[in-house]
């Protein structure tokens, strides 16, 4: 009796070995890249970034199994040209993408510029964007015509649609167009349920591409106005229903996780999480917040580009590890490139390999000046080593003013900078003494870098265009 007993055991044993997929054939693939994009999400807005009323456990937890980078920045410190920049490696004033696209735009990104997605796909991965889109509307500029396989979401933020073709866009709460690839599937008036179903196709796509290389996009149209949150989290938060929000889609970066984890991918994937722009202030209680840094969403000071940043890949990247060289968003793609064997695009891009800098075994970043912050093709800044200067141009505040609140906007006020300034961000981090006079030497090193990238890429506030910039796709 106890042999037939120990016979059953065996059979037992080998039927679940034969069931479980087994680990180590997973990690011997190229790695799956996971990059959770949010929507005006401020700097404070995640626990471990400094938040104190709003919990965010699955990300505080992402970052103690990987790293936190405290100088991270987007491309541009808005939607469309915050999105061209981090899928193409590109400044974008370099590939013709400028601020934020409306409903029935006659421009998108062109199709002939390579994307994150394209750039895998060659290698063999599935690809799927499931959220926001915002890179144009117009059928020839959709996902599907730019490397993904899979699109479930918007084509623009989630506070625009067109009110009629004569009469062009207008900002309003109404119907929004909800996509599934090619197709509208369904208009929008209530929103509540997005954050739930962009998280649900994101799951199934990681259980469908168990055993398939894949690149998956999570575009959250969330936090950005107007704000909505399913039943599950609402008056949840100790921040109202910006709270809510957040913490909705950090249990959406809980789930995804989850998912990895259950079939085996988590060791063999790179999970990135970060936030196109800064806060948009003007709309008070609804808006995040970027403290300790200057302004928000639409500026080039620091509340308006730097953003929260934290990538996980076990074995791969050291837990709780914190990193400040500086990396901004068109590094991913040379970066994703150099891990997965990809071949980078035939045409020229601005990011540099990072990898070294994730890992931790460099602190110093490729780049020569870390950035140029362009907004619209104005060159409104550059930073260079521990030093930010700033050129003349105009830009919008909501100091002094009376905030919004409760989805409603407050006015900004536009602010003339007649003079160059210069902040060492490595003892003002709030960017509040100037101190252009005191540093002569910095600010002569940091114009002649202006003026190369001038000649490059252009520059709007001195009338310069760029030898390099490329024209964005259109229609008639």
């Amino acid at each position: 009796m106890n042999r037939i007993i120990f016979l059953f055991m065996l059979i037992g044993l080998c039927t679940c070995k034969e069931n479980k997929p087994a680990p180590e054939e997973k990690t011997r693939r190229p790695p799956n890249v996971v990059l959770i994009f949010t929507d005006d999400q401020g700097y404070r807005d995640v626990g471990v970034f400094g938040s104190g009323d709003i919990a965010t456990p699955n990300l505080d937890q992402m970052a103690a199994e990987g790293i936190k980078l405290t100088n991270y920045y987007a491309a541009q410190a808005v939607c469309s040209a915050s999105r061209a920049g981090i899928l193409t490696g590109c400044y974008p004033n370099r590939i013709g993408i400028h601020n934020a696209m409306m409903p029935d735009s006659k421009k998108g990104l062109d199709p002939s510029e390579t994307t994150l997605a394209e750039m895998l796909k060659a290698e063999g991965y599935r690809t799927a964007i499931y959220g926001k889109w915002h890179l144009g509307d117009h059928p020839k500029f959709l996902p599907t015509k730019n490397g993904f396989d899979e699109w479930f979401g918007i084509p623009y933020s989630n506070d625009m649609w067109p009110l009629h073709p004569q009469q062009g866009p207008v900002f309003n709460f109404g119907p929004l167009p909800l996509y599934e690839n090619e197709t509208v599937i369904d208009t929008l008036t209530d929103q509540t349920q997005l954050t739930t179903q962009i998280t649900e196709r994101s799951v199934d796509f990681i259980h469908r591409n168990k055993d398939n290389p894949f690149f998956l996009y999570v575009p959250h149209p969330q936090p950005h106005v107007p704000l909505f949150v399913s039943d599950k989290f609402k008056g949840k938060s100790q921040r109202g229903l910006y709270g809510d929000v957040i913490m909705e889609i950090d249990w959406s970066v809980g789930q995804i996780l989850k998912a990895l984890q259950e079939d085996y991918l988590a060791d063999n994937t790179l999970v990135i999480f970060t936030s196109d722009n800064g806060p948009w202030l003007a709309y008070g209680n609804h808006a995040g917040s970027a403290l300790p840094y200057r302004e928000g969403k639409g500026t080039a000071w620091e509340g308006g580009q730097r953003e929260p940043f934290i990538a996980r890949w076990p074995e791969k990247l050291p837990a709780r590890k914190i990193f400040d060289v500086p990396v901004m968003a068109i590094d991913l793609l040379p970066t994703i490139a150099s891990i997965t064997g990809a071949k980078l695009p035939e045409k020229t891009i601005d990011g540099m390999n990072v990898w070294k800098v994730l890992t931790g075994e460099s602190n110093e970043s490729p780049q020569e000046a870390y950035f140029f912050y362009y907004r619209v093709n104005e060159l409104h800044g550059v930073r260079y080593g521990k030093w930010k200067l700033y050129f003349p141009h105009t830009y919008r505040t909501m100091n002094g003013q009376e905030p919004g609140k409760d989805g409603l906007p407050g006015d900004y006020k536009m602010v003339e900078l007649n003079e160059i300034e210069l902040y060492d961000l490595e003892n003002d981090e709030s960017e509040t003494k100037n101190v252009a006079e005191k540093y002569p030497e910095v600010v002569a090193k940091i114009k002649e870098l202006a003026d190369t990238m001038r000649s490059r890429l252009g520059d709007a506030l001195k009338d310069l265009e760029g030898s390099e910039t490329r024209e964005a796709g259109s229609v008639q």
